[in-house]
C-alpha cells in the first residue's frame, strides 16, 4: 500500500513517535511506501510532501514537535480544499491517509471520510479533551512540565510573600489545570467547566493569610471564565476552526486579586513550554502503540476509525464518535478536590 501521513493542529510531544511507528511497521512488515504531507491539511491541499523511510525516521522517537510540520489549516475553509486533497492523494496514488491530530484535525478527517477519502485517525492533544479515548498522548508530558513549574513557583511565592497565578493550557477542558494543580499543591484551581467566583478565590487567599500562610498559588486554565458579571475578560480573534486565540486570564486575575486583597500578585503564563521538548516515557509508548495500531487498521480496511486507549487496551472507534463531543472534566470530579483548596 501507499500511505500518507500528516500531523495537524498544535505541536505535541509524541507526534514523532507515531510517525516512526507507522513508518517502521508499514515498511518493515507490510512493504508499504510512506509519504509525509507537510504542514497538516495545508500540505494535503498544496501537495507539499516528502518520502518517509526507515532511515529518515531514525532517532526521532525522543524529539518533541513533528518532523512533518503542522498548521491549524481547515480544508473546508479553503476554496476547493477537499477536492484538492483528493487530487493530491490521486496524484501520488495513495491508498489512504493517517491523520494525527486533535478535535479539529480529526473533525476534518471525519468530514473528508464522509466524502470518500480513506483516512485513519490518531488522537493527539495535550488538553486531553478528545472523546472516545481514555487519554491522549502529549497530556502526560504537558502535565509533568506544568507540575514541575508549579513546584518551582512555591519557593518564589513563599520567599516574597506573594500570590502567584499560573496560567496553563486548556481552552474548553481543564484537565491540565486540575491535575497539575492537584499534583503541585495549588491553593485554588480554575477550569473552563466551572465558572469561578473571583470573590471566592480572594476569600481563599485571605483565609490563608489569616492563618499564617503568607503566600498562595492559583492555577488557571487559559479558558477559565468568571461567573457572569463578576469580572471583565478579553476576547481574542478566531482561528480557522472558529476557536478564539486565548491567553490573558492570568494577567486579569493578577490585577483583580491584587486590587481586591492588597497582596502583591504576579502571573506566569506557561504557554508553549508545555508543548515542547522530550516526551515522557508514557507518551512515547502510547504514541507508538497508536501508530502500530493505525497501520494495522489501514491494512484491515478500517477506514473512518480512530485508534483509542480504553482500559489499557488499544481499540478502534468510529471517527464520528470520537469527535462528537469534547471530553470535559466532570463537575463532580472537580468538586471532589475542593476540600484541598485554600
Amino acid at each position: 500500500m501507499r500511505i500518507g501521513l500528516l500531523t495537524g493542529g498544535g505541536d505535541c510531544p509524541g507526534l514523532n513517535a507515531v510517525i516512526r511507528a507507522v513508518v517502521r511497521k508499514g515498511i518493515g512488515e507490510y512493504g508499504d511506501q510512506m509519504l509525509g504531507l507537510r504542514g497538516g491539511w495545508r500540505g494535503a491541499i498544496e501537495d507539499t510532501s516528502e518520502q518517509l523511510t526507515i532511515d529518515s525516521t531514525r532517532g526521532i522517537l525522543t524529539r518533541g514537535g513533528t518532523i512533518l510540520g503542522t498548521s491549524r489549516t481547515n480544508p473546508f475553509k479553503h476554496d476547493g480544499g477537499p477536492r484538492l486533497i483528493r487530487e493530491t492523494l490521486a496524484r501520488h496514488e495513495l491508498d489512504g491517509l493517517v491523520a494525527i491530530g486533535g478535535e479539529d484535525t480529526l473533525g476534518a478527517a471525519n468530514r473528508l471520510h464522509a466524502e470518500g477519502v480513506n483516512v485513519i485517525g490518531v488522537p493527539k492533544t495535550i488538553d486531553n479533551d478528545l472523546g472516545a479515548t481514555d487519554v491522549t498522548f502529549g497530556f502526560d508530558t504537558a502535565l509533568q512540565i506544568a507540575t514541575e513549574a508549579i513546584d518551582r513557583l512555591h519557593s518564589t511565592a513563599e520567599s516574597h510573600d506573594r500570590v502567584l497565578v499560573a496560567e496553563v493550557m486548556g481552552r474548553t477542558a481543564g484537565w491540565i489545570a486540575l491535575h497539575a494543580g492537584i499534583a503541585g499543591g495549588a491553593h485554588a484551581i480554575l477550569i473552563p467547566e466551572v465558572p469561578f467566583d473571583i470573590d471566592e478565590v480572594c476569600g481563599l487567599i485571605c483565609h490563608r493569610r489569616e492563618h499564617g500562610q503568607r503566600y498562595s498559588i492559583v492555577v488557571t486554565a487559559e479558558g477559565a471564565l468568571p461567573k457572569e458579571g463578576t469580572m471583565a475578560t478579553a476576547a481574542g480573534e478566531l482561528d480557522e476552526f472558529g476557536h478564539p486565540r486565548l491567553g490573558g486570564i492570568g494577567q486579569r486575575l493578577e490585577q483583580e486579586i491584587e486590587q481586591r486583597t492588597g497582596y502583591e500578585t504576579r502571573a506566569t503564563v506557561f504557554g508553549h513550554i508545555q508543548r515542547g521538548g522530550t516526551p515522557t516515557a508514557f507518551d512515547r509508548v502510547l504514541a507508538t502503540r497508536f501508530g502500530l495500531a493505525a497501520i494495522d487498521a489501514a491494512h484491515a480496511g478500517k477506514w473512518g476509525t480512530m485508534t483509542a486507549l480504553r482500559s489499557a487496551e488499544i481499540e478502534l472507534v468510529e471517527l464520528a464518535d470520537a469527535v462528537a463531543e469534547v471530553r470535559l472534566v466532570p463537575v463532580a470530579e472537580y468538586e471532589r478536590y475542593r476540600v484541598l483548596f485554600g
